[in-house]
C-alpha cells in the first residue's frame, strides 16, 4: 500500500469503527491513535465551523452564545424546520427517558461511541490504549477527559442492561465538571440519586447491573443517536420534546430566525385579539394592508425584514 492509498484508508476509518490510524511518523511508519480524531482531522470534518476550537479540536461555540439559547430557553419546536430546511432533517431524536423535563439542556457535545465486545479487536484496542499510556479504555476514560460546558452523548446502541453508562456518582461528576447534563442512548442506574442533583438527563432505561460487554470504540468522533447523526462540538439543545444536535455553523442563524419568528408570533396573536380576522387572513400571505402593518410591528420590535 503506498502513501496516498494509506492516507485515504486514514480519511475512511473514522466513519467505520471510528478508530483512527495516524500516518506519517519521523520514519514513515504507522503510529496508532486509538479511538479518536486528531485536532486536525476534526478541524477536517468540521469545515463550516466559525469559531476558535478547543484543545481537542472541537468547534467551541462561544459560551456567550450557549447562554443565549438558555435564556431565551429556545424550544427544539422552534429549531427544527429550520435545521430541516438547511438541508440538515437527521438531527433529532425522540423517546427519551428524562429527568428535570422543566429544564433546557444546553452545551457542546462530547461524543463516545460504544459497541458490542469482541474480543480480538478489543484486544488490540486495549493494547494501542496502553502503548500510549492511557491504561485500559472504559468509561472514565472519557469521563476524565469532559471539560466546563460539554454534554456528554454516549451511544450505547440502546442498551440498557449491562449497558448503564453512569450511575449516581459519576453522573456527579459530570455534573460538576460539565455544568450541564449528559445524553446516554443506553441505561443509567441509581436514578433516583441523580435525579435529586437537578442534572437533566436524557436516557433509554435504568437496570442495576453496571457497565459490561461493551467496548469503547471512539471518542469525539461522528456517532448515531437513533435517527441522529452527531458531530463533536455540535449544540446539544434537549427539552420535553426530545434532542436536537445544531452544527455549529448555523447557532446563530437559528438564533435570529427564532426571535423574527417569535415576533411574528406575537403579531399574528395581536390581530386576533382583535377579533376581525379569520386564521386564514393571518397565516400564509397577509393582504398588503396587514402585510404593511406586520413590517411596522417587526420594525417596532427590532427586526428588519
Amino acid at each position: 500500500m503506498n502513501t496516498q492509498q494509506k492516507k485515504w484508508v486514514y480519511r475512511l476509518i473514522p466513519g467505520a469503527l471510528c478508530l483512527v490510524l495516524a500516518m506519517g511518523s519521523p520514519a514513515g511508519q504507522a503510529t496508532a491513535q486509538v479511538y479518536r480524531l486528531s485536532p486536525v482531522e476534526m478541524a477536517h470534518y468540521t469545515p463550516h465551523n466559525p469559531f476558535d476550537r478547543l484543545n481537542d479540536g472541537r468547534p467551541r461555540v462561544p459560551d456567550a452564545i450557549l447562554d443565549t439559547i438558555r435564556n431565551m430557553e429556545i424550544a427544539v419546536v422552534e429549531v427544527y424546520a429550520y435545521l430541516r430546511d438547511k438541508g440538515y432533517p437527521n438531527q433529532f431524536e425522540g423517546n427519551w427517558k428524562v429527568l428535570q423535563p422543566g429544564k433546557r439542556l444546553v452545551g457542546r457535545a462530547f461524543t463516545v461511541q460504544f459497541m458490542p465486545t469482541r474480543a480480538d479487536l478489543n484486544e488490540v484496542i486495549q493494547q494501542d490504549a496502553a502503548d500510549q499510556g492511557l491504561g485500559r479504555l472504559r468509561n472514565q476514560t472519557a469521563i476524565d477527559m469532559l471539560e466546563s460546558g460539554d454534554v456528554a452523548v454516549v451511544d450505547l446502541y440502546g442498551k440498557v442492561e449491562e449497558g448503564t453508562f453512569v450511575g449516581d456518582k459519576l453522573a456527579y461528576y459530570i455534573q460538576q465538571t460539565t455544568g450541564t447534563g449528559i445524553v446516554i442512548d443506553g441505561g443509567l442506574f441509581f436514578v433516583e440519586a441523580i435525579e435529586k442533583t437537578g442534572m437533566p438527563a436524557y436516557y433509554r432505561g435504568t437496570h442495576p447491573e453496571s457497565l459490561k460487554n461493551s467496548m469503547i470504540t471512539g471518542v469525539n468522533v461522528p456517532i448515531r443517536i437513533g435517527g441522529a447523526t452527531v458531530m463533536p462540538g455540535d449544540v446539544v439543545l434537549g427539552d420535553q420534546d426530545g434532542l436536537l444536535f445544531i452544527p455549529p455553523h448555523l447557532v446563530e442563524e437559528i438564533i435570529t430566525a427564532v426571535k423574527t419568528k417569535r415576533v411574528r408570533d406575537a403579531w399574528s396573536k395581536k390581530q386576533f385579539d382583535t377579533g376581525k380576522y379569520k386564521s386564514s387572513e393571518i397565516y400564509g400571505r397577509p393582504s398588503p394592508e396587514l402585510q404593511k402593518d406586520l413590517e411596522q410591528f417587526m420594525k417596532a420590535h427590532g427586526i428588519n425584514q
